[in-house]
Order: C-alpha cells, then sequence, then structure tokens
C-alpha cells in the first residue's frame, strides 16, 4: 500500500523529522536530479530549465538544479513570480518546483515551450488536499513526491495534472498514516485460496434486486457475484416470479418473495449465506424501502447496499447500518446518506460518513475512496471513463458481495472490489464497453491476482 497524507499531515511528519531540513532537501533534490537525468537520457550538454519558488518546493529545485549542473547540464534557473505568464527559453527539461502541497489560491505556470515537465511534489497551480487545478496549473509529464502521496495526486483533476507519480522516500515517517493507495499486490495479499475441499455454499451470496420491468441491474449483480468466484448466488426481485426475472444467468437460483414485506422472507433464509446484496433496481416504493431498512438493521451476514437500497436508507442509514455494511454511493446518493454532496475533499467526506454510520463508505468517482467508521481509507485508481456506462455499479455490488462471501472484511471488501472492477474495464473494447464486459473480463483479472499471489 501507498500511504497518502493531507498537507496538513505532511507538514506536521517534516516537523516530526529526525534529520535537519537541509539533509531533507539534499534527498530530495537528488531524487528530482535522478528522475530528471532519466528523463533527460543523460545530462551532459542538455538545457535545463528549473522554476523555483521561495519555499522548500524551490529549495528541492535549486538543489536538483546543482547537482544537474554537477553533471554536466546546462541548467537555468528562473524565480516563479517572475516567470509566471512568460514563455521559457527552450530546453530539453522543465522542472517545476514553483509551489508545494500548501498552494492556495491562483498561478499562472510559465509556458514550458514543448519541452516536458518534471514537477516537484506535486504541480504547481494544484490543491493537496482536494486536487482542484487553477486555469493555469502545471501540467506534468512525471511528478516526483516525498515520503507519502497526497491527496491532490490521487483526486481528479490532480491526477490527471501529475502524469506519472513516483513515490520517494527521503526518511520521514509516514508508518501513522491512516489513508492508502492499494496496489495489485495489496489485493493478492487480501484474496483467500480457496480450499481443495470445497462446496458451492462456502461462499455463497444472496442477491435482493429488481423490480417488475426493472430487471437488468439485478441480472448483472448477480453476474458480478458469479464471475468474482460466489459459489451459490440466489436472486429474489420481489414481486416478480422466478420465470419473470429476465436475461439471467442459467446458473444463477432465482426464488419468489412478495412484493411487499419480502424482509420477512429473506431473514428467515439466511443461515446458509455469508453474504448479501441489496438495492439494485428495487425501486422507491415506501414498502420497498420499509423492507430495505428491516433488511439491513437485522441482517445476520454482511450486507452490500447499492442503488435504490441506499435512497431507502436516506439519512437513517446512522440507525440501522453497522460494521458489516457496505454503502456504495456516487455522489447522488451520497447526498442521500449525508444530507449534503461530498464536495472537494471527498476523502474527509467518505471518512465523516463512515463515522456517522458505522458502515464502510466507498464513494464512486473516476478515483473511488473507500473509509471504514475508524477513520482508515482505501483509495484505488484502476478503471477510466469506460465504466462510466449503465449498470457498471451492480456489477460492482455483486463483486464485492462475492469477497465478503469468501471472507474479506469490509474495508478489504470493498477496496479490492473496487481495485478488481477498474481492472477488469480496461481489459475491455475502448469505445463501445457495457456492464456486462466487465463481468466477464473479471475472472481473468482475478487469475493474474492469484498467479501474482503464487509468485510472493
Amino acid at each position: 500500500m501507498e500511504p497518502i497524507v493531507t498537507p496538513e499531515e505532511m507538514a506536521a511528519i517534516d516537523r516530526a523529522g529526525p534529520e535537519p531540513v537541509d539533509v531533507l532537501i539534499g534527498r530530495a533534490g537528488a531524487a528530482v536530479a535522478r528522475h530528471a537525468l532519466r528523463m533527460l537520457g543523460g545530462a551532459y550538454g542538455r538545457r535545463v530549465v528549473v522554476v523555483a519558488g521561495k519555499g522548500n518546493n524551490g529549495n528541492d529545485g535549486r538543489e536538483a538544479a546543482r547537482r544537474l549542473r554537477e553533471r554536466g547540464a546546462r541548467v537555468h534557473v528562473v524565480d516563479a513570480v517572475e516567470a509566471e505568464g512568460t514563455r521559457l527559453r527552450r530546453a530539453d527539461l522543465v522542472v517545476d518546483a514553483a509551489f508545494g502541497t500548501g498552494f492556495r489560491g491562483s498561478y499562472d505556470a510559465p509556458d514550458p515551450a514543448g519541452a516536458p515537465v518534471l514537477a516537484v511534489d506535486i504541480p504547481s497551480g494544484v490543491n493537496g488536499l482536494t486536487g482542484e487545478a487553477c486555469d493555469g496549473a502545471v501540467r506534468a509529464d512525471e511528478t516526483v513526491t516525498f515520503a507519502a502521496l497526497k491527496p491532490g495526486l490521487v483526486l481528479i483533476p490532480g491526477r490527471a495534472h501529475a502524469g506519472v507519480v513516483h513515490l520517494v522516500d527521503i526518511g520521514l515517517d509516514v508508518s501513522r498514516a491512516r489513508a492508502h493507495r492499494i496496489t495489485a499486490p495489496d489485493v493478492a495479499a487480501w484474496l483467500p485460496v480457496r480450499p481443495l475441499e470445497s462446496h458451492k455454499w462456502r461462499n455463497a451470496v444472496w442477491i435482493v434486486a429488481g423490480s417488475p420491468g426493472m430487471t437488468g441491474a439485478a441480472a448483472l449483480a448477480a453476474r458480478g457475484a458469479q464471475r468474482a468466484g460466489a459459489g451459490y448466488v440466489r436472486l429474489t426481485v420481489p414481486g416478480v416470479a422466478p420465470g419473470g426475472a429476465g436475461a439471467v444467468a442459467v446458473e444463477v437460483v432465482r426464488t419468489e418473495a412478495p412484493a411487499q414485506g419480502w424482509h420477512d422472507t429473506v431473514l428467515g433464509g439466511l443461515e446458509r449465506f455469508k453474504a448479501l446484496v441489496v438495492g439494485p433496481g428495487l425501486g422507491r416504493d415506501p414498502a420497498t424501502a420499509d423492507a430495505v431498512r428491516r433488511t439491513v438493521a437485522a441482517a445476520t451476514v454482511p450486507v452490500v447496499v447499492d442503488g435504490d437500497g441506499l435512497h431507502a436508507l436516506g439519512t437513517d442509514a446512522a440507525s440501522v447500518a453497522g460494521p458489516q455494511t457496505v454503502l456504495t454511493p456516487h455522489d447522488g446518493e451520497f447526498e442521500r446518506l449525508a444530507g449534503a454532496p461530498p464536495g472537494a475533499d471527498r476523502i474527509g467526506a467518505a471518512r465523516s460518513l463512515a463515522a456517522t454510520t458505522g458502515a464502510t463508505v466507498l464513494l464512486k468517482g473516476s478515483t473511488t475512496v473507500v473509509a471504514g467508521p475508524t477513520g482508515e481509507v482505501y483509495v484505488t485508481t484502476t478503471g477510466d471513463a469506460r465504466l462510466a456506462t449503465a449498470g457498471t455499479g451492480d456489477v460492482l455490488s455483486g463483486l464485492i458481495g462475492a469477497l465478503l462471501a469468501h471472507g474479506l472484511a469490509p474495508m478489504q471488501a470493498a477496496a479490492a472490489g473496487a481495485w478488481l472492477h477498474g481492472e477488469a474495464s480496461t481489459l475491455g473494447p475502448r469505445h463501445g464497453l457495457v456492464a456486462g464486459d466487465v463481468a466477464e473480463q473479471l475472472p481473468q483479472v482475478l487469475d493474474r491476482v492469484s498467479a501474482l499471489a503464487r509468485e510472493n
């Protein structure tokens, strides 16, 4: 896992560092110089422009400039304020060391005149906490950041401004970081190995989803659970006979429940199941909302609540959800649960809702944020705009349900599910991807991750 700390947390870590600031600047400048040399393909005779501000970010840039000169590069250091809005002299590389993670306000970055840009810690003009970028913010090809990632490097639009991010250890203690970006080895370590002697009920998932005329979401959630390895998937569409549940895979076991009071049927039959998924396409009838709340409050297994299930909970989520509940809102559903939209500080928003509800909260977006009730956060950045199509969230809910059924803790199941979901989407077509494609790619991604676990 890669640690993520806020600018405020990073400032405290800097202050607590066991070594003088000059030593840390030396290490940071050396790291910037190393990556600059790689981007340049060597130093001798290469032209480099370093845009340096007044703070330690500028000092890191000036130290990198000194080291590059020692290697034979022709380096020109310009003052960030004086260079603002200008066009820089022609160079083979521009090093952006104007402003760091504490930047606030506006900045009109100089034109690099076609040269690639290497940013120091964070592209100047990007908010280190939220990822918001002013109109003139630097667009870097690569960024070297120190000790830990910053939220502004993983949240859009900051992530798009940063390019390829390199995390460098300069000797600061970030072991107390409470937010981390999830990587493939993390997911590989979490996924359990299925025992040789097993049976379908060992990781059975029950999905309560869909409604008359809205069965597609139910089918997609079921497919997500199946393709993520659930040995047995039961699908119940309240008020719809098994034969009327639409184009559901033949391996899914379809059962009946009344349109009203279906919670009694579900709660009375959970003893053999390991996870429950509630909500996709259920509709918003008041009786349905009541059944959702009763089910979530009384379920004896971990529960994923998605779609119309989240609408049913609303601000009552705090009274019915708990540590075995996973809530998976997009921004609109988040507002329904929290009473206000998430805002720019998405990590802080997810943390706040998790603390309020006592549940794990998966806040969907270009960067997915998973927060637990104790304040721990996992961030995933897999996937891309291909996931912005109807039904992909339904696949994700089934996928998380399957991971819960395999025994993963709620935060791990939610974060691993989001990571796998994003990876699966990138294996599909670049144009015309549909939600079913994501589900069908899950076995391939799981195989890759399992192979990684075996190698380690």
